[in-house]
């Protein structure tokens, strides 16, 4: 979230749970099947199990997850496993106490850690960790967090820093492709490729005997837009067929304005029509650092459309 604090939002802009429910009911209708509750940070709203438990009441939903900052895990591990969650996402860059209370302004570290074993407790499994290593910032954690699936069955997922935001958030400095962190991680064993039944964009990787396997998402270095098969529906009712695309499609409107659930499921099959192949954006490895070309207009805050 930005430094001055919330995004500003009026509360009637954002999608109320029977419309999202319905949305959830006509996408089941052309094959969607998973559904994972993102934010700024669900857990936030009020009732969200109520709509976790819903959503997992619709027919046809086989896998119902949520990404989650893990502040409030603690307190609602139990009641989302019984709303029908079927895991979490946690979302950390550093498991070091001075560092994330820098990142989160003034965050707990041992808050999440209790978060994550409440989950893990509570049957919200597998437990996926998601840290994006940033050059000159987080990147000495690497290691720390890759030995960690040496004592928990967690997927620990690298992913790469994407650009967006402002040119004061991200640069291409700042980026570390998944070839060089697969190879930092390394220098804590070898790794062997594990082949998981979920589909996703993650490759995954297992230390000799570790419970846990360590993943590596590469939207920037190695693209798997040929492999994407996710739509994105924003807070405020817009389906974004691609998060590097600018391109939008307003149910909200739709909904609000009577429309019937055919209308509704042709504006679903336009959005999957119109994703595009693959992102504008490309990586060159030069002499003396990383350039990443960007396309005018393809950066946005992330706390926006969903991070």
């Amino acid at each position: 979230m930005p430094s001055e604090g919330v995004i500003p939002i009026e509360h009637k802009e954002i999608l109320r749970f029977e419309e999202i429910v319905r949305i959830a009911k006509i996408a089941t209708g052309i094959g969607v099947r998973k559904i994972r509750i993102t934010g700024g940070e669900p857990l936030v709203r009020k009732n969200v199990t109520y709509l976790i438990k819903e959503i997992k009441n619709v027919e046809g939903i086989e896998d119902l997850s949520l990404t989650t900052n893990g502040v409030l895990l603690s307190k609602y591990a139990e009641e989302l496993d019984d709303a029908g969650l079927d895991r979490v996402n946690i979302s950390l860059d550093s498991c070091r106490p001075d560092r994330y209370k820098e990142i989160t302004r003034g965050g707990d570290i041992s808050v999440v850690m209790s978060g994550i074993a409440a989950a893990e407790m509570a049957g919200l499994k597998p437990i996926k960790i998601n840290i994006v290593p940033i050059r000159g910032f987080n990147d000495n954690e690497i290691a720390d967090f890759a030995r960690i699936t040496l004592e928990a069955p967690y997927q620990v997922r690298f992913i790469e820093f994407m650009p967006f935001g402002t040119e004061t958030i991200w640069g291409p400095e700042k980026y570390i492709p998944a070839d060089e962190i697969k190879s930092i991680v390394e220098g804590s064993g070898p790794l062997t490729p594990v082949t998981l039944r979920k589909s996703g964009p993650a490759r995954y990787f297992r230390f000799d005997g570790a419970p846990g396997v360590v993943g590596f998402i590469s939207p920037l270095s190695h693209h798997f837009c040929k492999d994407c098969n996710r739509l994105r529906l924003t807070a405020d009712g817009k389906i974004r067929p691609c998060l590097f695309s600018e391109t939008e499609i307003d149910l909200k409107s739709a909904l609000r304005g009577g429309a019937p659930d055919s209308e509704i499921e042709r504006l679903i099959k336009l959005s999957i029509e119109v994703k595009p192949e693959g992102h504008n954006i490309r990586v060159q490895n030069l002499t003396l650092g990383t350039e990443v070309k960007l396309r005018e207009g393809c950066r946005w805050q992330m706390s926006k459309i969903g991070g």
